[in-house]
């Protein structure tokens, strides 16, 4: 059975406070979407009304389908919009996309779609964000406009959802979070690539698997260099060229391979920021290369945490929903610039003028149980109050709106 995601609904909030269009690119792609299907722009305009009146209830996302009661003056209708998913080829295509730039995941974590991803995807065949006609909209409403006020304002605020996770579009194509990461890191088996792996035999500047020669390199004459080799492919568990090689007293040939792996993946994402002149993956200290090894490798969290003697689940929570940054947020406080926690609390506010918010360096306590941290590179972390301890509980967003609402 596909996964599904439940979403409360959205408080009423003015239309100056949350637009309705999106904020990301990708969302508004999605509205754009929508209203390139309309043939009435006043059922637009209710639409819009319905979305920030605060008439949509809990918003339901599975593969192919999202749906939600609708509450009118005069009744309550049910509005669902459906999108094609991706089949089998097309997902193995996409994979290979995200896989090929060890920067693509890492933004799709922090909530960010790039945009070179969706081109290289639509390259590949992909169609990753609807066009014009890809959304089939429908309500129990006795309307003929598709889309009608109801499902129009379903669709506005599927814009707000994509804008705090940009997973719920994937989602909507058939495959959850988890089955994305998880297709990621699986290791190839029977001698097949993992998505991102060049094709067999082939290699980096050559034929058989050895790179660019030296030799080749030394034997070119002044001015013409070889061409700059292509970045190899991630490699599984069962590819690992380890052999003959002793682990260190109390690790274990298990322990050992993931290193070896991870290792191994750290090169290549320096290589390919070196190819790409983009920047390199940050220096970590050792608590952070723990929590990130944990996060990355799950077999890897019981005997770091013997070894540390520190629990690392938190801090696993925090790296996964935003990196370094989010780890920091999670373990220290910092003073922003005022401006930026007045300017925040102001748009929360202009949500519901009920909201009472109090400021303690860079956290922003709205609710007993729910707190907006402001990380050092300017993104909002939404955490959650469980018996008592603050935990991190959505992706990081850029925009405290967004942070806000992947809670409320």
């Amino acid at each position: 059975m596909s996964a599904v995601r439940g979403f409360p609904a959205f408080a009423a909030s003015s239309a100056q406070a949350r637009s309705t269009r999106g904020r990301s690119w990708w969302a508004r792609a999605w509205v754009q979407a929508m209203e390139d299907t309309s043939l009435d722009n006043g059922q637009l305009k209710k639409g819009r009304r319905y979305a920030n009146s605060g008439q949509v209830g809990t918003i339901t996302v599975s593969a192919g389908r999202i749906a939600a009661t609708v509450y009118a003056p005069e009744d309550t209708y049910e509005s669902v919009v459906q999108v094609d998913e991706l089949d089998a080829e097309d997902w193995r295509r996409f994979l290979e996309q995200v896989a090929a730039r060890a920067g693509h995941i890492a933004a799709l974590l922090d909530g960010e779609m790039p945009h070179d991803l969706v081109e290289a995807a639509a390259d590949a065949g992909v169609a990753l964000l609807p066009g014009i006609g890809d959304l089939d909209p429908s309500c129990t409403c006795d309307a003929w406009e598709l889309p009608c006020q109801h499902a129009a304002a379903l669709c506005y605020q599927v814009a707000w959802l994509l804008d705090a996770d940009p997973f719920v579009l994937l989602l909507l194509r058939g495959r959850t979070r988890e089955d994305i990461l998880a297709e990621l890191q699986r290791p190839a088996a029977g001698g097949e690539h993992t998505p991102g792996d060049v094709a067999s035999g082939e290699r980096a500047g050559g034929s058989d698997g050895a790179g660019v020669l030296v030799a080749e390199v030394l034997a070119a004459t002044p001015g013409e260099l070889p061409d700059v080799p292509e970045l190899p492919g991630k490699i599984g568990l069962d590819q690992l060229p380890v052999v003959a090689i002793e682990p260190p007293d109390g690790v274990g040939p298990a322990v050992l391979q993931l290193l070896v792996l991870d290792a191994a993946r750290r090169a290549r994402a320096v290589l390919n920021a070196l190819l790409h002149n983009t920047a390199e993956p940050a220096p970590l200290d050792e608590w952070q290369d723990t929590i990130r090894l944990a996060a990355d490798f799950p077999e890897l969290a019981a005997p770091l945490t013997a070894a540390t003697g520190r629990e690392l689940a938190l801090g696993i929570q925090a790296w996964r929903y935003g990196g370094a940054p989010g780890l920091d947020v999670l373990e220290h406080t910092w003073t922003p610039d005022p401006a930026d926690l007045n300017r925040a609390r102001t748009e929360l506010q202009a949500t519901d003028d009920q909201l009472t918010i109090t400021t303690t360096a860079n956290h922003l306590t709205i609710t007993p149980d729910l707190q907006l941290r402001l990380d050092r590179l300017g993104r909002w972390h939404a955490y959650r109050l469980i018996g008592e301890v603050w935990t991190p509980a959505a992706p990081a967003s850029a925009d405290p709106l967004s942070a806000f609402a992947a809670e409320w």
